[in-house]
This record gives C-alpha cells, structure tokens and sequence, in this order.
C-alpha cells in the first residue's frame, strides 16, 4: 500500500495549473506549474510576496481589498485579471482562491492561477481601465464600479468608452466579449 502524501505530492508536483499555498499573501510552496507561468524556476517564489506577481503595488492592494471582502463573505474568491511575469510582460490569469478560514481569509489560503493569454487579447491598457475591465467582466455596472473603484460613474463611462476603442467593439456585450476571449462577430 502506497504512503497518501506521496499522491498528494505528486499531485501538487504535476497539476496541470499552478497552486499555490500562501500566508498573509506570501508564497510558502507552490508548484513547477505556477512558478513556470510567472516566468520563475521551481523554489524561486517561495518565501516571496504575491505583490511581485501584479502589474503594480496599487492593483495588488486593491484587489487584495476586494478579495479580502468576498474571502469573509464566502471562503473563496475567483476572478481573472491581468498579472506580470518575472520578464516584466503582462497576461491573462484566472485566478481562484480559497481561504482556511473566513475570518482571517489571507492568515493561510490555497489559490490556482491558470494561464488564459491564448483566449485573450492584451491591448495597452492603463491601470484604471484594467480595472474597469476587470469589473465588467465580473457583469458589474457602471454604478457598481465606480462605487468599488471610488470614481462617479461618468469618469466610468469615459473610461468604457476607451476601452470600447482600443478593443475595436461597439457596446458591453461586445467588449466582455473580447475580454473573455470569445470570438465577437461584426466587430469592427
């Protein structure tokens, strides 16, 4: 009879997504999957912060904030957003997360990080219209994200607008469209 923590080795060692087990939002173990999506060899990330895996300190805090909230509320969090790898260049992650304990959601939490570039455009976008981007794709309103960004709705809508250019689509349904990968028919 086979020892269970050696299948549960091998299966952390060679899941087809990265895991990551981490205290207070720092790396303590993760596996080949989730260091060779960021860039990294095996046990380079250990011991290091999340924050060096966002595009910048203010996304890190504000989607810790938000993460932080809907981990108390629910024990996980899922969302896909823009990350950086170790070369500086920027993708596509969905992200999912799921805390020890609620009330103390990053005291120690297991995330996978899944690589969806492929299904994904990168378009140069600034750090408020990631933002912006990344709520819509949640199906949240202007209203809602400006509540959860703390601008007024107009400042939103401009935003929108920018993003409806740079992504060559004509309404919402179009851009999440194009921001979640599918194919967006008649775009210009």
């Amino acid at each position: 009879m086979t020892d269970p923590s050696e299948h549960i080795s091998l299966a952390f060692d060679l899941a087809p997504v990265g895991l990551a087990v981490t205290r207070d939002r720092t790396i303590l173990a993760c596996n080949p999957q989730f260091a060779a999506i960021f860039g990294y060899r095996p046990g380079v990330l250990e011991g290091r912060s999340l924050s060096l895996l966002y595009p910048s300190d203010e996304e890190y805090r504000r989607i810790g904030e938000i993460g932080l909230a809907e981990m108390q509320r629910s024990g996980s969090y899922h969302d896909e957003r823009i990350m950086k790898r170790r070369d500086g260049s920027r993708f596509w992650c969905s992200v999912r997360g799921r805390s020890q304990d609620r009330t103390s959601p990053f005291a120690r939490a297991v995330w996978t990080m899944i690589d969806i570039s492929d299904a994904r455009p990168i378009v140069d976008l600034t750090r408020r219209e990631r933002q912006v981007a990344m709520l819509m794709t949640e199906g949240r309103t202007s209203k809602q994200i400006a509540e959860a960004l703390g601008i007024s709705p107009r400042t939103v809508e401009a935003h929108r607008g920018r993003l409806f250019d740079k992504l060559g689509v004509r309404n919402t349904a179009e851009c999440v469209a194009r921001l979640s990968g599918l194919p967006v028919p008649g775009a210009r």
